[in-house]
């Protein structure tokens, strides 16, 4: 089980992220650029991760990893904080850097 609390702290220990604001959450950006965001519940982030990973996360753990209507057309996946831990945690916030580092 993780917390945004754990989301913070290991994604203020990267380089260059940020704490920000997202549709009015807490969020965190890499050069400006969206990394998470915390949903209006508190309990799910949504972490930029980009399409390939968000369908294997989804496929690998769906109670964990899922995404909405809503969110069908970004590449983005809502994680549970609640079912997450810390090492799989720390591998989903990895994956938000490295889709930001690809050239578009």
């Amino acid at each position: 089980m993780s917390t945004f609390d754990d989301v913070r702290k290991i994604a203020l220990s990267l380089p260059n992220v940020e704490e920000s604001t997202s549709y009015g959450t807490a969020a965190f950006k890499w050069k400006k650029k969206l990394l998470i965001r915390l949903k209006e519940d508190g309990e799910t982030i949504v972490a930029i991760v980009g399409f390939d990973n968000r369908d294997l996360l989804m496929q690998l753990d769906p109670k964990t990893f899922f995404t909405t209507d809503h969110y069908n057309g970004y590449p983005s996946v809502l994680v549970r904080l609640k079912r997450i831990s810390a090492t799989k945690l720390r591998d989903v916030i990895a994956m938000t850097i490295a889709h930001r580092h690809k050239p578009r």
